[in-house]
């Protein structure tokens, strides 16, 4: 039961961890895009197609390949390049772009009547971010969100498969290559219902603050 317990609680440092940062950095960085849109309300075309080049770069990756290339700067970051802890910055680096882009997804998702109302009624563009954009997008925002955390516990699982810890690495490890049967079983179930958990809470959330 021990192992279980453990993996879980590093499962859960990692999606944590991750999923704070990478929203805490992601969203900021949506927002950006949206305005910085050909079409944005502070429009500057050179520095979205900058942006929007290195989050497809980073988009286009597979997780396993992050893990390779992020693994010097976990290990200035963390002191580590394996682990728990080294996992949770590939985790995060790999999570920025997928939220950026459901931020910019769930602004754009908002009328261009509310935004130009606002804008004439002289709202400012931090006003309008605050009390407008993110108000009405935050249903769409916490869907994308909940996916998003979903594919994390996916690629904590995957980090496994490279001494990253958690239940993967439990399952992979202990159950898969040691031929433990049971462990690769019950840490597979632990997996699902943590998604499982997750979804149910990130519909729940969606569905009270939608007002529409």
């Amino acid at each position: 039961m021990g192992d279980y317990l453990q993996g879980l609680n590093e499962t859960l440092v990692m999606v944590g961890v991750s999923s704070f940062f990478s929203i805490a950095i992601g969203l900021p960085l949506g927002i950006v895009l949206v305005l910085t849109h050909p079409d944005g309300i502070a429009s500057r075309p050179r520095l979205y197609r900058i942006m929007d080049v290195i989050i497809n770069l980073f988009r286009s990756f597979p997780f396993i390949i992050l893990i390779v290339v992020f693994r010097p700067l976990s290990e200035l970051l963390t002191g580590r390049s394996s682990g728990t802890p080294a996992m949770t910055v590939s985790l995060t680096l790999s999570a920025i772009p997928f939220i950026a882009r459901i931020m910019e997804t769930s602004i754009n998702e908002v009328g261009t009547g509310v935004i130009e109302a606002a804008l004439a009624m002289g709202t400012s563009i931090p006003r309008l971010i605050t009390k407008v954009l993110v108000p009405e997008s935050l249903p769409a925002l916490i869907k994308g969100m909940t996916t998003t955390v979903i594919n994390i516990i996916g690629y904590s699982a995957m980090a496994g498969v490279v001494g990253g810890g958690g239940l993967g690495d439990l399952a992979i490890r202990w159950g898969l290559y040691n031929r433990h049967t049971e462990k690769l079983v019950v840490a597979v179930l632990m997996i699902v219902a943590l998604v499982q958990i997750v979804q149910l809470l990130g519909n729940a959330l969606s569905r009270a603050i939608d007002h529409r």
